[in-house]
């Protein structure tokens, strides 16, 4: 009779772990608390900026957390960051104060490691590929990802890519296998976990194990399936989008007012845009130039529940994304029933098919917002097909991006990392 192995006691490392950050922070604080309800040893070290929101969130966690503090060198490379170009501050400046946040959590697992509390470390995040790791020689098992990049913009947009952002791209990646090697952290990891082919094919290493496992997934208690009936188009009123995200040009939206305008020629159609960051002004503006502003809400940043809320009187989430790794706001809308209108470019198109929701093809340039404007036509006029790619949606969510179903598979990948390879 085999006797079951006992579930290990497992450190969650992150720069940032937070569900009011947006992005990819939100990975780590997942895996925390979702592994912290199934009862499991698990503990997290995360950067001191998450402290106070954690502590409001889940005070009954609050001794399994640690926090790393900004040193006298953060503070001078932030200093130097803010005199830069964007690119210059967000590649090299972050990069570097990455890097000297890794090391101070890599001494704070260490420290923990040689008191018998771990087994083994995870690294969510960060999720690019070519990031280097500094958790290496802490005497347990380390396991990094799911990672998710390698993206680049659709043929067309070439100039969506700043200048300085290029320049980095080009010198980065043929460098990524070298910083791989001086700082070895992925190279002796127990497992490399991948979002998707594309990822893989990515990695600045060899010779680790690598294992395929979704990035993002839906917590159906913060996303639940709403009814049709809540909606405004049911009731006859306009057929109501949803986007959510930050505001970045790579984001989208101004291709999404431009379709909006031409949409709204035949059929009453709002937008309701829960986010915010550098492009707002910009969108601003383009709304009034284009004569939306009736047509189109702003609510910035929202919690996830009160952008659940809004999800649940929408008829559809839009995401004409350039861009994008992951795109877990379409996992979302997909769980509540909305059927979603998407660029088939990169995260979305893993995510989406035919059968929940409409993928236009951002290239031809040309052809982009026309074909937005379309898929909203087509779903606006056609509320039964919206409803059925809605319940598409939210059965193809449930049954394969459950964030309970993604525990389950990353507590049998602790278990592959912590046996010994023969």
């Amino acid at each position: 009779m085999s006797v079951q192995a006992a579930p290990p006691r497992v450190l969650i490392v992150a720069d940032n772990a937070s569900a009011r950050f947006g992005g990819e922070a939100i990975l780590p604080l997942k895996y925390f608390t979702l592994l912290a309800r199934r009862g499991r040893d698990v503990h997290l070290i995360t950067h001191d900026r998450n402290r106070d929101a954690l502590l409001a969130d889940f005070p009954d966690l609050a001794d399994r957390m640690a926090f790393s503090q900004d040193t006298w060198a953060h503070r001078w490379l932030w200093r130097i960051g803010a005199r830069l170009p964007g690119a210059f501050r967000d590649h090299l400046i972050g990069n570097l104060m990455g890097l000297i946040t890794g090391v101070q959590q890599r001494k704070m697992a260490r420290r923990m490691v040689r008191t018998g509390a771990v087994d083994l470390v995870h690294q969510p995040i960060p999720v690019s590929p070519a990031a280097p790791s500094m958790l290496f020689g802490l005497g347990v098992p380390v396991v990094i990802g799911p990672m998710n990049g390698a993206m680049s913009y659709p043929p067309d947009y070439a100039d969506y890519e700043g200048r300085a952002s290029r320049m980095f791209i080009r010198l980065g990646r043929p460098l990524a296998g070298f910083v791989n090697r001086l700082i070895p952290g992925k190279r002796r990891a127990a497992l490399l976990l991948v979002a998707n082919p594309r990822t893989a094919a990515a990695l600045p290493v060899r010779h680790v194990p690598v294992v395929e496992l979704v990035e993002n997934a839906v917590d159906f208690d913060l996303w639940p399936q709403s009814t049709v009936a809540q909606r405004p188009n049911h009731a006859g009123g306009p057929f109501r989008l949803v986007f959510m995200g930050r505001l970045y040009a790579l984001k989208g939206l101004a291709q999404t007012l431009d379709a909006l305008a031409r949409a709204r020629e035949t059929h009453p159609i709002t937008l309701d845009i829960l986010g915010d960051g550098p492009e707002l002004n910009a969108i601003r503006a383009q709304v009034e130039r284009l004569d939306l502003a009736e047509a189109v809400t702003f609510h910035g940043f929202l919690p996830q529940r009160d952008c659940a809320r809004h999800l649940a009187q929408a008829d559809a989430l839009i995401l004409a994304s350039l861009r994008e790794c992951g795109g877990a706001v379409v996992l979302e809308a997909m769980a509540m029933g909305l059927p979603v209108i998407a660029s088939d470019w990169g995260g979305p198109a893993d995510y989406l098919d035919a059968s929940c929701g409409l993928m236009v093809p951002p290239s031809p340039r040309a052809q982009f917002v026309a074909g937005l404007a379309q898929a909203m036509l087509t779903l606006a006029s056609d509320p039964e097909r919206a409803r059925r790619l809605g319940a598409a949606g939210a059965a193809r969510a449930r049954n394969t991006y459950d964030w309970q179903g993604k525990i389950d598979r990353i507590e049998t990948l602790y278990q592959q990392a912590l046996t010994p390879r023969g």
